[in-house]
């Protein structure tokens, strides 16, 4: 599970960069080398503005954030025709810099295709009796279906927070009304990277969040992404954890839950 926290991007991946002129380059995503000749004769036979690709990297050339998000958009939909996005969600995520500035925004599908980090909340669902409410994801989901998942979990959209988008998974996967969930406490984040299966590089920012739930109150799915939930013991969870019922992200978040209540 360690191991799934700061992977560097295999060494044959196709670095992606920022090009901000006379700042210089930034490193912001990795494209696996599967797709990389597809791309290349896609470019070559129609460009796209602001996009260049070379045999040692691609580079985005730095636009106003309109502009750069149609150009990745139509870098995207190439790469959708292409059979490279799987789970296409016509469903927006922002790329955001470390001071916080919204760059560009993309077709959520598309960021782990090309290995841009995208952010998500998790939320620890817990009670007094010391035990913790999980969900367990879809089987329709196309990543990780079957797996245990935190109460709510979720990608952050690009016209969101994080606290916004808590709130809103939290009603939308566990039925939590908005009183309830207003309650949620900020504990953490957490930065996840691993090379994502025949897809690209999963790069994400997890913002976590703890809520106190009462001992009778039982989560109830309301966007079809959620097949049960089960209230367990936390000894149990991290049985479960070694069992690699979670998913990467939701394991480590739990983890860092048990530790915490443990100290």
């Amino acid at each position: 599970m360690l191991q799934n926290t700061a992977r560097s991007a295999p060494a044959d991946f196709l670095p992606i960069y920022l090009s901000r002129g006379a700042i210089g380059e930034q490193l912001i995503g990795h494209l696996n080398p599967d797709f990389t000749t597809y791309l290349q004769e896609s470019l070559q036979k129609e460009s796209i503005p602001l996009i260049a690709i070379s045999h040692d990297k691609l580079t985005i050339q730095l636009g106003k954030p309109k502009d750069l998000s149609n150009s990745l958009y139509q870098l995207a939909n190439r790469m959708r025709v292409g059979g490279f996005i799987p789970g296409w969600r016509n469903e927006d995520f922002a790329w955001v810099d470390q001071n916080g500035h919204k760059y560009f925004r993309m077709e959520r599908a598309a960021f782990r295709t090309f290995g841009f980090r995208s952010m998500a909340t998790h939320i620890n669902g817990y009670t007094q009796s010391n035990t913790i409410w999980l969900g367990r994801r879809s089987e329709t989901k196309p990543t990780d279906p079957g797996k245990l998942d935190n109460l709510a979990a979720g990608g952050i959209t690009a016209d969101e927070t994080p606290w916004v988008s808590a709130r809103r998974e939290l009603w939308e996967e566990a039925g939590v009304p908005e009183q309830i969930a207003e309650q949620i406490e900020p504990v953490g984040r957490i930065h996840m990277r691993r090379p994502s299966l025949n897809r690209g590089f999963h790069d994400e920012q997890l913002y976590i969040y703890d809520l106190e739930l009462s001992d009778n109150f039982v989560p109830m799915n309301h966007d079809g992404e959620v097949s049960g939930f089960i209230e367990i013991s936390l000894a149990e969870a991290a049985a479960r954890i070694l069992a690699d019922e979670f998913t990467s992200d939701a394991a480590f978040v739990t983890a860092d839950f048990i530790l915490r209540r443990n100290k």
